[in-house]
């Protein structure tokens, strides 16, 4: 969802600070491996940092295109996201892409394991009786690309930023949305 469906603006690495967060682990697998107490405390500060971060989230130029295509074409969509359900719903709510999907289609820390864990890509093929032949992950980052590819779905890798790229997990790489679009039009 963040960097895919929304513009990309986490600073991870300020977040991680914030935290207390000093090792190159991803965040929430540094909260895992902290003291409960500590972790309890790490967990709602990233709660209200994330919150307030959805309240700020614009659309990824091309979402409601491609959004409106793909539910055109009777496409099952979801978000699979590390971050709360929660969340989730408020950066859909800011985004005017909140219409687009079922609410038992957003999945978010609480629902599965989080990606790169393939969990979650399972539980919507599972809901929406699909198979991994029939289904692709988009995503901007490489947990996406983990998930879908451990899944055994399509991935498309959605690179704004011409940044890092994974080939090897990797089904089509794409810059924008509108590529996306003109890739399954």
């Amino acid at each position: 969802m963040d960097g895919t469906l929304t513009l990309s603006i986490h600073d991870f690495e300020a977040i991680k600070l914030s935290l207390g967060i000093t090792d190159n682990k991803p965040i929430l697998e540094a909260i895992e491996d902290m003291p409960p107490d500590r972790a309890t405390a790490a967990l709602q500060k990233l709660f209200d940092i994330e919150m307030e971060i959805a309240a700020q989230a614009t659309p990824q130029p091309g979402a409601t295109e491609l959004l409106e295509h793909l539910l055109s074409c009777n496409c099952k969509v979801g978000i699979l996201t590390r971050n709360g359900v929660d969340i989730a719903h408020k950066t859909l709510q800011a985004t005017a892409l909140a219409g687009y999907f079922e609410t038992k289609d957003i999945l978010g820390r609480e629902s599965c394991a989080p990606k790169p864990d393939p969990a979650g890509v399972h539980l919507h093929l599972s809901r929406w009786n699909a198979t991994p032949a029939d289904s692709v992950m988009v995503g901007d980052y490489l947990f996406d690309l983990e998930a879908g590819f451990r899944a055994g779905v399509q991935t498309v890798h959605l690179d704004v930023a011409n940044g890092e790229q994974w080939p090897d997990i990797t089904t089509a790489r794409v810059t924008n949305l509108g590529e996306l679009l003109g890739l399954i039009s």
